[in-house]
Parts: structure tokens; C-alpha cells; sequence
């Protein structure tokens, strides 16, 4: 962002502290733009929620060009570019925004948005009435990974050192994760909301080795066990989780099992997502991770018939 004037902007002093005034009669910033609502208010809704962020001051508005809906997410800021520039660009250095335009504006305007902004947030918290599996397929895949790759580019992670900052889901990698889960759900009968938000507490599908130092004490060790210790009769082995779903590797081995128990014909799955006969512990393959997932939450949800 850049910000050309023919001279240098007036200085006042309020209650002792030095303010620059932008010639304006309200300050926004632009901090995003999207294509789709559901992205956009994923978007707004993250925003409004960071630490250092005041809520109610960030908006969501659409606009129509060319017969297509532009959404954009702005900011209200104090008309003093000593307090408003820098707080705009911890944001950017944090992460939480990836740029900023400033946008002069009125009173009057900035009170439209906010009635638009009202509108959005009643809007999405209305009672449900209908489930995710009744969007039509197209739809369904569209949303699913929009929400797939938002929760990979917010993950905290992502903030992180340039050399250990993981990668987000690329778009294609979010529209594979989203037809692998959609299919594994309907071939389980799962609900897909709860499938989804496992996936995003347990790892914001992101395909990252977690869990390290986890071990358990066992009788006597398995094939593939990594051994980290050995005491009469018992073996420490390790026990870390791996892939988008997080599955340690004594949980992998019980899904695995569940698996070749299981009478369903696993012909109906895409082949991609169809277990092998032999386990394979450091399976890094995501699609066959998540018909393991499904499998696992399967077999919970059959244990308490059903209820969620």
C-alpha cells in the first residue's frame, strides 16, 4: 500500500498524543476480496475474531460488477494514519491479512456497510434446517473445499518461521480432500458435519507428523513397532500420529483391523480410497487415511448407536 499527497497531511495534538488526519471524513481499509459468500464470511469471520481485533469495527459487504457479486471484508480505522497504518501492518505481518487499501470514505457509508454486515451475520446464524448432504454434488465438493482450504491457511502454523512453515492445501488439493471425504461419508453413512470438524480440530488438514513423544507400554512388540524401551515382560514403543487425520499408529493398526473384519464391498469406493490387505504403518497416502478416518468414527458412532 502507498499513499501519494501534493503536501504533507495536518498534525494536531489531542489530549497530549500527536495525530495525523487523512483527508477524509472516515477511514476504512479494503482487507479482502472474494468471489464467493462462503469464503468471504469464513473470511470475515476469522477477522473479526483475532486478538487485537475489535469485532464489531470489521465489515462485510457485496456489490455487484459486471452481473457478479464482489464481497469485500473492510476494516473501520481511526482517521489517524499514526494508528491506523501500523495496526494494519501487524496485521499483515501476522498473518491475519495478506494486504491493505485504504478507502476514504463518509459517516453515511460506513453505516450502509454496517447494515449490510448485520445482514450477513443474521443471516448465518439462523437455525440450520438443512443438512450438508442435500446441496447438489457440485455445490457440495465447492463448499466443502472452500472450507478445507480455509482452515489450512488459518491454521497457527502457517505464522510460523519461513523454514518451518508448512504448505496450505492448493486448490486442487483441497477439491481431492473434499471428493475423498464426501464419498467416504456417504459410503459409511456418516454425518459430514461432524466428519468435517474432526478433520479440523485434529490437524486443519494439514498432512503434518504430530504427536512425537507419544508412547505406550505393551506385552510384547509388533511387527514395524519403533521399540524405545524394554522392561520385564513390557516394551515402551512409539506411538506418533500421522497425516491430515492425526492416527497414531496402535489406532492405525485397529483400523486396519476393523477393515478386514468389515463385510461392506469396498468395490463402491473410488480405488484410490480402498485400504491394501497388508497395513501399511507409515502410510502417508491422505486418501487412504481418510476411509481409515471414516472407518474409526464409524465404529464409534456404532458403539453408541448412533448418537452422536
Amino acid at each position: 500500500m502507498r499513499l501519494v499527497t501534493e503536501s504533507p497531511p495536518p498534525v494536531r495534538f489531542e489530549h497530549g498524543k500527536m495525530i495525523v488526519p487523512l483527508p477524509t471524513k472516515a477511514l476504512l481499509a479494503e482487507v479482502g476480496r472474494f468471489d464467493d459468500e462462503l469464503s468471504a464470511y469464513l473470511w470475515f469471520d476469522y477477522l473479526r475474531g483475532r486478538p487485537g481485533v475489535e469485532g464489531s469495527r470489521v465489515l462485510l459487504t457485496v456489490t455487484e460488477k459486471e452481473r457478479a457479486p464482489i464481497y469485500r471484508i473492510e476494516v473501520v480505522l481511526p482517521n489517524d494514519a499514526l494508528t491506523a497504518i501500523p495496526f494494519l501492518a501487524d496485521l499483515e505481518a501476522k498473518g491475519f491479512i495478506e494486504g491493505f487499501d485504504l478507502v476514504f470514505t463518509t459517516p453515511a457509508q460506513v453505516e450502509y456497510r454496517r447494515d449490510q454486515t448485520s445482514v450477513f451475520i443474521a443471516a448465518y446464524r439462523k437455525p440450520v434446517a438443512k443438512k450438508l448432504e442435500t446441496l447438489p454434488r457440485k455445490h457440495l465438493l465447492s463448499s466443502t473445499a472452500h472450507f478445507l482450504a480455509f482452515k489450512s491457511r488459518t491454521d497457527p502454523r502457517m505464522r510460523g518461521a519461513a523454514e518451518s512453515r508448512p504448505s496450505s492445501l492448493s486448490h486442487q488439493q483441497s477439491m481431492e480432500l473434499a471428493a475423498d471425504i464426501v464419498a467416504v461419508a456417504e459410503f459409511y453413512g456418516l454425518p459430514l458435519d461432524v466428519f468435517l470438524g474432526i478433520g479440523a480440530m485434529e490437524n486443519n488438514y494439514l498432512s503434518i507428523r504430530g504427536d512425537i513423544n507419544h508412547a505406550i507400554w505393551k506385552k510384547k512388540p509388533a511387527k514395524d513397532d519403533i521399540i524405545l524401551k524394554r522392561r520385564r515382560h513390557r516394551v515402551l514403543v512409539s506411538d506418533y500420529s500421522i497425516g491430515v487425520w492425526q492416527i497414531t499408529r496402535e489406532t492405525l493398526r485397529y483400523a486396519h483391523a476393523l477393515f478386514l473384519k468389515d463385510k461392506r464391498d469396498y468395490s463402491q469406493l473410488p480405488e484410490r480410497l480402498r485400504p491394501p490387505k497388508t497395513l501399511e504403518l507409515d502410510l502417508t497416502d491422505s486418501h487412504v487415511l481418510t476411509t481409515y478416518a471414516g472407518l474409526l468414527l464409524w465404529d464409534l458412532l456404532d458403539g453408541f448407536n448412533g448418537d452422536v
